[in-house]
């Protein structure tokens, strides 16, 4: 089932600013967000939840990455929801 990607207006933000200053990460985003519509289990995802964390009304947030093998490989936070179907991507950036 595919999933309907919210973002933030952080994460709006910020892939405002990519597009700018770093077009191919960029694009690592959007593929990112592409495989998160289609399925965030996918393996090339690496999703897992990340108990670090808590949404603002207590949602459980994961993980997914957005590269890997990189210094300050960047990430992508999410939750399920608001609604059935949705994702809502809280924030995005490189690993702390």
């Amino acid at each position: 089932m595919p999933f309907e990607l919210i973002l933030t207006e952080k994460v709006e933000q910020v892939m405002e600013d990519l597009s700018r200053s770093d077009p191919a990460k960029h694009k690592k985003v959007e593929k990112c967000f592409a495989k998160l519509e289609d399925d965030p289990r996918q393996s090339g995802l690496s999703s897992h939840p990340y108990d670090d964390i808590k949404g603002v009304l207590g949602e459980r947030i994961f993980e997914s990455y957005v590269e890997n093998h990189t210094p300050s490989a960047w990430r992508a936070w999410w939750y399920y929801g608001p609604g059935e179907g949705t994702i809502t991507v809280a924030d995005l950036g490189p690993h702390p």
